[in-house]
């Protein structure tokens, strides 16, 4: 698996877009975060997407992110504990060991990174700046986010056909399929009907599998251990059907079981499956006690963002932000004051020499 880091260049001479407080904005950053916006908004609604009504949003995040992360400094939160189980969890999905064995202590994540021309610790800081933000909005905003009772139950009074469902089955199956012949030449299996003996062979393979199962196995374990099905890893689960998913003999069997029941051996195109009925939900409204959390999900998402707005605002009026003639901030407040040195003014608007830093998106 190939890692995907964004690439940082070396020293470049930059821009000033905007300063918030000791931080600036430059006009690379600025391009980059509006390309990745643009690219964003055109996999997510296609062609149809203004760019206009997303590049006025661009520097607005940008001036969130970097109050967000000062705020952090303010509040003493680091975020080093969660960088280090980011960065590790990275690497166990890459498959990469923990250090590479040439003496540096070089982590091979960092080795991967470096392969592809990224510097380390400008990717850190990203991450770093992510998680930051993150539990700033946590502790400072979402914390004091109440919701109560009242509004659960009207969220479920309001919403009655989200949570008017089907009657369905959760199944799990066991499938033994016939032992295909190989090929001599290609030592591949050939695609070629199975023959009556091998059928055989499956069919009494099934029924002893069954009956290891009624004699107290647990289904699960035996489906990792015998089933040839795909699923069989997750002690083969298939998941949820509605009626109308199933072939009619399979929807027949199954929707007239009860939880935790189990088919017979059954002969199909695959081979010979044991289906059991993990979960079986009649038709009807879910019990408001079965989807509160849910419900304060939805209803903490829909208050958190009005929520996050008025802070950012309130940070905004607490802080020194310029911005250069011709960009615009949309998340600025009238009541922001302004510094003594402005970015449009000669001594700041001087392109500075700088190390560009890839800020990453917190919308």
């Amino acid at each position: 698996m190939k890692l995907r880091f964004p690439l940082i260049a070396d020293t470049v001479v930059e821009e000033i877009v905007a300063r918030v407080n000791s931080e600036i904005i430059t006009r690379s950053e600025f391009q980059r975060s509006r390309n990745q916006l643009l690219n964003e908004s055109k996999d997510k609604y296609g062609a149809q997407v203004d760019p206009t009504t997303k590049e006025k949003d661009v520097l607005r995040d940008l001036i969130d992110q970097a109050l967000l992360v000062q705020k952090a400094k303010d509040l003493g939160i680091t975020g080093d504990t969660d960088l280090i189980k980011r960065l590790d969890e990275m690497r166990k999905q890459m498959g990469l060991e923990l250090v590479e064995d040439n003496g540096s202590g070089q982590s091979s994540l960092q080795k991967a990174a470096e392969q592809q021309g990224v510097d380390w610790e400008d990717f850190k800081q990203n991450m770093r700046n992510q998680i930051v933000t993150q539990q700033v909005i946590g502790h400072d905003v979402g914390s004091r986010l109440q919701i109560t009772e009242a509004e659960i139950k009207q969220y479920y009074t309001e919403h009655q056909k989200e949570f008017d469902q089907p009657e369905q089955v959760r199944l799990s199956e066991i499938l033994i399929a016939p032992t295909p012949a190989i090929n001599a030449e290609t030592k591949k299996p050939e695609e070629i009907p199975a023959t009556p003996e091998q059928l055989t062979a499956a069919e009494q393979k099934a029924n002893e599998v069954l009956a290891q199962i009624k004699g107290g196995a647990k289904f699960e374990e035996v489906a990792r251990k015998s089933s040839d099905g795909p699923t069989a890893a997750q002690g083969g689960d298939l998941g949820y059907f509605k009626r109308g998913m199933l072939a009619h003999e399979l929807e027949d069997k199954t929707f007239a079981m009860k939880a935790n029941e189990m088919t017979d051996v059954i002969r199909t195109r695959q081979g010979f499956i044991i289906l059991k009925v993990t979960e079986h939900t009649q038709a009807g409204m879910l019990a408001l006690k079965d989807i509160e959390p849910q419900i304060q999900e939805n209803l903490y998402l829909h208050k958190i963002q009005p929520a996050l707005r008025a802070y950012l605002t309130k940070l905004r009026e607490e802080a020194y932000i310029d911005i250069k003639p011709g960009y615009v901030d949309s998340g600025a407040s009238p009541n922001q004051t302004k510094p003594v040195m402005t970015a449009a003014s000669p001594e700041s608007d001087k392109q500075k020499p700088m190390k560009r830093k890839k800020k990453m998106g917190i919308f």
